[in-house]
């Protein structure tokens, strides 16, 4: 039975806006990252602020574990839209999550040596999210790395390698990965707020979405933990 949710974000603003759906809030201090313990729907929420990128996923969904032992870890925020027929607005459940900048010299791109190439979302947790009939949600890899990807180079190879992604993001399979050692149910949920390699300037795009863009996605989120 799942007794306490933790939902790790990115960024600050992200953070501000999924707190204040969570009710009885206290602010903690988790090995040295800002978070707030409360409640949604009767079920217990820890929020965390991650930092951008994969160390800082990494380091701070482990620490989170460690020192809270949540039942499950949902990751959520934005993330560009790169895969056939996905718009600016739509939500993407990952049913996994691969690397694409890593490279070990064997084995297949994006691979860690000795561990999956694609860490797998938990059915559980995909499920709920899938039976909410949210609209325009998707379902499928998430990819993660480094970069925010505007190059139509670096968004060709990332296709070229990984044909059937339809999102990236600079977050999720760092945190999958930490949970998959960790063995905790992991779920990354996030809407799509650029399109790269359309005729625009994804950048841009990026930046006017955002200010509502995450919004949609907590919405379901909350609808998703009084679920679980």
């Amino acid at each position: 039975m799942i007794k306490t949710i933790a939902v790790v974000v990115a960024m600050q603003s992200e953070f501000d806006l999924m707190s204040h759906i969570i009710d009885n809030r206290t602010e903690v201090d988790i090995d040295g990252a800002h978070a707030v313990k409360g409640d949604i729907g009767g079920r217990s929420v820890i929020l965390m602020r991650s930092g951008i990128g994969k160390v800082n996923a990494a380091v701070r969904v482990a620490s989170l574990i460690a020192v809270e032992h949540p039942d499950c870890v949902i990751n959520s925020g934005v993330a560009g839209g790169i895969g056939s027929g996905i718009r600016q607005g739509d939500l993407v459940a990952g049913t996994e999550c691969a690397y694409h900048d890593v490279w070990c010299g064997e084995g297949e791109w994006g691979q860690v040596q000795g561990l999956p190439l694609r860490f797998p979302a938990d059915l559980s947790l995909l499920n709920t999210i899938i039976n909410l009939n949210v609209e325009r949600l998707h379902t499928g890899l998430i990819c993660t790395g480094d970069q925010f990807i505007s190059d139509p180079t670096q968004l060709d190879a990332i296709r070229l390698r990984f044909p059937d992604a339809l999102a990236v993001d600079m977050e999720s399979c760092a945190m999958a990965h930490v949970c998959y050692l960790r063995q905790t149910p992991f779920l990354s949920l996030r809407v799509i707020s650029d399109t790269p390699g359309m005729e625009h300037d994804n950048t841009s795009q990026y930046f006017d979405f955002f200010r509502d863009a995450p919004r949609k996605t907590f919405a379901a989120l909350k609808d998703m933990i009084v679920r679980l």
